[in-house]
Parts: C-alpha cells; sequence; structure tokens
C-alpha cells in the first residue's frame, strides 16, 4: 500500500498511552489506531507521561519510553513530563528523522525552541473559553492563554478538524495541491500558508469490520466515550434521560465508558429516583467485539457534548449504521446537514429528551444510519494512515531540502 521511500525515524510525544493510571482518550487511540498500519515500515518511538507502575518496553510494536514523575496527581505529572520531554528531546533529538508532538495548552513545551529536527504539532481540539466554566479562573485563564499563544510559534501542523484550524490559525487556511486531500465533507483539507509553514488536516478514522456489521435494534439509547462530565455534557444526559423516562420505562439508557470522572458521575446517578436509576447500565471501558455489540444492539447513540472536534467514537457509531443525536455545536454540523441523525440545543436537558422521543419513534432511524455510514465509509484507519504518513515524508523531504540550500551557501 506504502510506495517504497526511506524508513523514518519518528519520535512521537504522545502524553497518554495504553495502561495509563490516567486513561486514555481519543488522543492516544488515534496514535495507536494509526500507527498499528505504519509500525512494520518505520521505527517509532513513542515518549509517553510516567504512571505508577510504567516501565519502558515495547507495546503493540511500538516503542514506549516513560518521562516525568510517578504520582496519581494529573497536574504534577503533567508538568514534570513537560521538562523531562524537554530534555529528552535535547539530547536525543539527532536519534531522530522527525519529532511530532501532541498539543495541549496543560503541557508548556515550546518544544520548536529547543530542536533543529522539524518538529509538527498536533492538534486534536480547541476548548477556548469553555475553560473558565470548567477551572478555577487563574488556570483557566493559563490553559486559554496557552492555547492560543503556543500554536504561533509552530510551522508545521497536523490538525484533525478545519474547524480548529479557523479557530486558532485563521490567517494561514489556504489550498495547497500536495499531498492531495482526503475526498468527502472537506475534512480532508490541507493548507499551507508562508515560507516554511504547513498545516494538514487529517481527520480520524474507523475500523474497516465496523463498516461490515449488520445492524440490529434492543431496548437502549446508547452514549458511548470518555466519562467527562462537563465537556460530554453527561449532566445533560441524565437530567434527559429523567424526563424521557416518563413516557419511555421500557427503554433503557447504557453508558460506556470510562475516565477521571467516573466516580461524580456515579454520585450524580445517585440522585435520581430508584426507578429510573435502575433502569441505567454503567458498562465501563468497552472494546474489540463487545464495543461493536454493544452499538450494532443500540436504538440510537447520543452525544451530548458541550464541545467537541471530531469525536471517534461518532464516526464509529455511524460506521455500525446508527442513527445519532448530537448537540447543535459546530463540530457535529455535518451530521444535521447530511440527515444522519437530529440534534438538540447545548445545554438543554428538554430538548434533548425530546429528540430522544422524535429518534426512537421515527421509522427513518435505519435510512438516518446509512447515510451516517455512508460519510465515513472512506475514513477508514488504513486511509487516514497513508495520509499521515505522506504529510510527515512531505515535512521531511522540504526539512531535507532547505538543509542542502543552506550547506551550499555556506560553501
Amino acid at each position: 500500500m506504502f510506495r517504497e521511500r526511506q524508513k523514518m525515524k519518528i519520535l512521537h510525544l504522545l502524553y497518554e498511552s495504553k495502561g495509563d493510571y490516567f486513561g486514555i482518550g481519543g488522543v492516544g487511540f488515534r496514535a495507536y489506531e494509526i500507527y498499528k498500519h505504519l509500525r512494520d515500515r518505520h521505527d517509532i518511538t513513542l515518549l509517553c507521561k510516567k504512571y505508577p507502575g510504567a516501565q519502558n518496553k515495547e507495546i503493540e510494536g511500538l516503542r514506549h519510553i516513560f518521562v516525568g514523575t510517578e504520582s496519581k496527581s494529573l497536574t504534577k505529572t503533567l508538568l514534570s513530563y513537560a521538562y523531562q520531554a524537554v530534555m529528552f528531546v535535547k539530547r536525543h533529538a539527532d536519534e531522530f528523522d522527525i519529532i511530532i508532538e501532541e498539543f495541549s495548552p496543560a503541557i508548556p513545551t515550546f518544544l520548536h525552541a529547543f530542536t533543529k529536527k522539524p518538529v509538527i504539532l498536533q492538534v486534536q481540539g480547541y476548548t477556548g473559553t469553555l475553560y473558565f466554566k470548567k477551572y478555577n479562573p487563574a488556570y483557566a485563564l493559563m490553559l486559554y492563554i496557552m492555547e492560543h499563544l503556543r500554536p504561533r510559534f509552530y510551522k508545521k501542523f497536523i490538525f484533525i478538524s478545519a474547524e480548529t484550524v479557523k479557530k486558532l490559525l485563521p490567517e494561514n487556511l489556504s489550498p495547497s495541491p500536495s499531498p492531495p486531500p482526503v475526498k468527502g465533507g472537506g475534512r480532508g483539507l490541507d493548507a499551507s500558508s508562508g515560507v516554511g509553514k504547513s498545516i494538514a488536516v487529517i481527520p480520524n478514522g474507523v475500523s474497516p469490520e465496523l463498516l461490515d456489521t449488520q445492524p440490529s435494534e434492543g431496548d437502549y439509547i446508547l452514549y458511548i466515550g470518555r466519562i467527562d462530565i462537563y465537556g460530554k455534557g453527561l449532566d445533560i444526559l441524565i437530567k434527559a434521560y429523567r424526563e424521557f423516562y416518563k413516557s419511555f420505562p421500557d427503554i433503557r439508557l447504557v453508558i460506556a465508558g470510562d475516565g477521571r470522572d467516573m466516580e461524580a458521575f456515579k454520585a450524580e446517578i445517585m440522585t435520581l429516583p430508584d426507578h429510573v436509576r435502575k433502569n441505567i447500565e454503567l458498562l465501563g471501558w468497552v472494546s474489540g467485539d463487545k464495543k461493536v455489540e454493544v452499538i450494532n444492539r443500540a436504538l440510537c447513540v447520543v452525544f451530548p457534548s458541550r464541545h467537541e472536534v471530531q469525536s471517534i467514537a461518532l464516526s464509529e457509531a455511524r460506521a455500525c449504521g446508527k442513527a445519532v443525536i448530537v448537540s447543535d455545536i459546530t463540530e457535529f454540523s455535518e451530521v444535521i446537514q447530511k440527515r444522519a441523525g437530529i440534534y438538540f440545543k447545548k445545554e438543554e436537558a428538554i430538548s434533548l429528551a425530546k429528540s430522544m422521543t422524535n429518534l426512537v419513534t421515527n421509522n427513518e432511524r435505519k435510512e438516518m444510519g446509512q447515510r451516517g455510514r455512508d460519510l465515513v465509509k472512506d475514513y477508514t484507519w488504513d486511509k487516514i494512515a497513508l495520509k499521515y504518513q505522506e504529510f510527515l515524508y512531505r515535512v521531511l523531504e522540504r526539512y531535507k531540502y532547505l538543509n542542502q540550500i543552506i550547506i551550499s551557501n555556506a560553501e
């Protein structure tokens, strides 16, 4: 599948990894899925944050190196990771051809200043003013400033969504002819602006086997994803389900996922009346065949997020041919435009309850699900990995070309 070119030595600063005490979300999941298709072609090292019990080793054919402080405090872990990651790059950058850094405002590395090797900043999300609703004002202000400031110092980017480019680097959004974009919906936009600056939008993918599943319907509405009460709107979902239950007591709510908010989420569920609470099932983290089964048997899948980038869980639900309910945030607009589901007003539980009612009584659920499947069928992870590889080659080849010019001029 991949054209014959040099083997790259790739260093990827990945702050979450499999087995992580603090859990793994879309950032880590994306990396493992992409590198699953590239690990036989390239030498890949993941530089991950240390957590209690973490040991340097090979996991799924990928070299893992853990740096930072072993701590159960996430803040301490992230800050120590930022410092130790910079030190690692200063000492070992010459051992690699190219470096990918996952962007997080909470990890202030400014890595570009510590190496001359090409560094690509991969940006998987944008939070903006929502920080002020999640954290204390001082910490929120720091995150907000870092989110807008740090990308300005980098020249090479991978974004997951063109919407995020518009929010963080709007002045740099302009068409570029190479590499060719992924087809469909503008999600494969590649852009570039200015000397030495390059921006690629490479979306998340889906596993091809999901496209071959035969959807069925059970007796529940499903939420699948990270247990993040505020960001994912799970407090809204619980309130909405309480209202929905009044008319549909035979339809359960199933929650599949894990995260740091799990205990707080369980406590919130405990505030519901017994008869409602007994209709809510928490599955925890699901993967593989179990995840496919859980999605396939749902009446529909709900995504009540207050903010989102490009939800992998949403793509997987659509790949399985499921109609979805989404909040009316910009990042979910494709669902509405392509009639692959229905929406509700963000943060409004009554609106969500009405949308749940509308969808479970709608005879067009299967047609909506098929339209959703059609939207993601060209975004399998093997194709996404190819786009990712091509962009890395492009950046590396330009870096070598510019170095040759510098050397020639010096002579």
